[in-house]
């Protein structure tokens, strides 16, 4: 790194207190993000991306007639698929041009739930390698707490 980037980067983690890195390899937005999963499921459930980090991505997803479950609470499923999309697209966007990422595991943990408002999810990367990537996904509801905890696995695939 330049004498400068290391300025930069010194400044940012005194101002931010993170050592955060850009991960992304791919040119990554929100309008991306939003214009890539138009007629997905990303899109009929209201999901909605709201902002792109040096190392993490955020969206939500409304808690209304489309995500919820029978007794009124956000169906599991849909908190399922809001981590799966933001771990995903995670791992597509910082994986080396002309790879693919594709799902290997996911696991939920259920710890609060939501009945009205909206539910926002972070990712974050755990661990980006040359054939695995594992994302760690926490979605909150609008009070700020902790309704779900997920943790993605992702392999790499090669060009052909």
């Amino acid at each position: 790194m330049a004498a400068c980037a290391w300025r930069v980067f010194i400044v940012s983690v005194y101002l931010t207190g993170s050592v955060a890195m850009r991960i992304w390899k791919k040119p990554i937005s929100v309008e991306e993000l939003t214009a890539i999963n138009v007629d997905t499921a990303v899109a009929h459930l209201g999901i909605e991306f709201l902002e792109v980090g040096d190392d993490f991505i955020r969206a939500r997803v409304p808690v209304d007639h489309r995500t919820i479950q029978p007794y009124g609470l956000l169906h599991g499923g849909v908190s399922v698929v809001l981590a799966e999309t933001l771990g995903s697209c995670g791992a597509a966007y910082s994986c080396p041009e002309g790879h693919r990422a594709v799902g290997l595991d996911i696991n939920a943990n259920h710890l609060r739930s939501v009945t009205s408002g909206w539910v926002t999810g972070t990712a974050r990367p755990v661990h980006i390698g040359r054939t695995t990537q594992v994302w760690q996904i926490e979605l909150h509801n609008e009070a700020g707490d902790l309704t779900c905890t997920s943790r993605l696995t992702m392999a790499m695939l090669a060009p052909r």
